[in-house]
């Protein structure tokens, strides 16, 4: 499906299916898109590498790459909603904080 148009130019956030029993807009496909893609890949470098070895970080427990994975997503989360709570900035920037925190997270935690 393409974007709707209003006016003339893409409307981002418009429902993808007018009168749809859910307004699925853009961005919220694109999330659990993004979701599904990240859960995928994991799935992929399980099979190409398996195992992981769990070990130690900072955070002073055992984890494994999902739990790593799990830990950056919810981090995101909360930075997202702190971003949109505190800050009259883009998202785009929480995005890069986000983006940031997951490769500390892979690689301390």
């Amino acid at each position: 499906m393409s974007l709707p148009v209003k006016d003339g130019a893409r409307d981002w956030t418009a429902p993808l299916i007018p009168g749809g029993w859910m307004a699925w807009s853009f961005p919220t496909a694109m999330f659990f898109l993004t979701i599904f893609a990240l859960l995928a890949c994991m799935a992929v470098w399980e099979y190409a590498r398996p195992g992981g070895h769990p070990r130690i970080g900072i955070l002073r427990f055992e984890t494994t790459r999902g739990d790593r994975l799990f830990i950056s997503l919810l981090g995101s989360a909360f930075i997202h909603l702190a971003w949109l709570g505190l800050s009259d900035l883009s998202l785009w920037w929480a995005l890069a904080v986000s983006i940031l925190y997951a490769m500390v997270v892979f690689r301390t935690v």
